[in-house]
C-alpha cells in the first residue's frame, strides 16, 4: 500500500482493502455470538441477565413462528448494551442494519419507546411515546415485540432455548449483509 491519505487511493488498493473487508466479514457472526456472551455478564439488578433476557425474547419470537431474521434481531435487540444502556436500542439497530429488513430495524430502533409503556409512568414521564409510530407499516411488529416478547422475558422458570440454538441462525443473517 502507498497511499497515507484516501485521494491517493488507486484501484489495487481498493481491491486489496475489498478482499481484506470480505475476509473479516465472514468474522462476523462469531463477533455477535461473542457480543451476545458478553450480555451475560450484566444483571442490573432484573431477575435474569441481559444474555437470558435475549434468549427468552428470541424463544418467545421463534415460537411465535415469526420470521428468522425477527427472531434474530430480538436475539440481538439488546446488543448495545455491551457499550452503553442508554441508547442502546439505536446502537443494537444500527448493528443489526445491514442484515434485517427496514421494518425490522424500526422495530429494534425503536424498542425502547414501546418499552416506556411500562414504566415512563413510573419516573413522571409519557408511558405512550411509541404513539408517534402509529401509522408506521411496522407498528403492530413493533407493539408484538414489546407487549409479547420482550416485555415478558425476565422469568427465571421460562423454558428458554440455550445460544447454540440460534447459532445456525445467527450463521445465516450475520453471514452477509442484505442485498439493497
Amino acid at each position: 500500500m502507498a497511499f497515507t491519505r484516501l485521494d491517493q487511493l488507486q484501484m489495487e488498493d481498493a481491491k486489496v482493502i475489498g478482499e481484506a473487508l470480505a475476509v473479516r466479514q465472514a468474522t462476523m457472526p462469531n463477533v455477535i455470538k461473542t457480543f451476545l456472551r458478553q450480555l451475560e455478564e450484566q444483571v442490573d439488578g432484573f431477575p435474569v441477565n441481559e444474555l437470558v433476557h435475549s434468549l427468552q425474547t428470541a424463544t418467545r419470537a421463534l415460537r411465535a413462528n415469526t420470521s428468522e431474521e425477527m427472531v434474530v434481531a430480538a436475539l440481538c435487540h439488546d446488543l448495545g448494551k455491551v457499550i452503553s444502556v442508554e441508547n442502546h436500542d439505536a446502537m443494537s439497530a444500527e448493528i443489526l442494519k445491514p442484515y434485517v429488513s427496514p421494518d425490522v430495524y424500526e422495530v429494534i430502533r425503536t424498542h425502547q419507546k414501546f418499552q416506556a409503556r411500562y414504566y415512563n409512568a413510573l419516573v413522571g414521564k409519557d408511558p405512550n411515546v411509541c404513539r408517534v409510530y402509529g401509522d408506521q407499516p411496522w407498528y403492530e411488529l413493533a407493539r408484538c415485540f414489546s407487549d409479547e416478547w420482550d416485555q415478558t422475558s425476565f422469568d427465571p422458570d421460562y423454558d428458554t432455548l440455550p445460544l447454540e440454538h440460534f447459532e445456525p441462525m445467527i450463521d445465516r443473517i450475520f453471514g452477509r449483509p442484505r442485498a439493497s
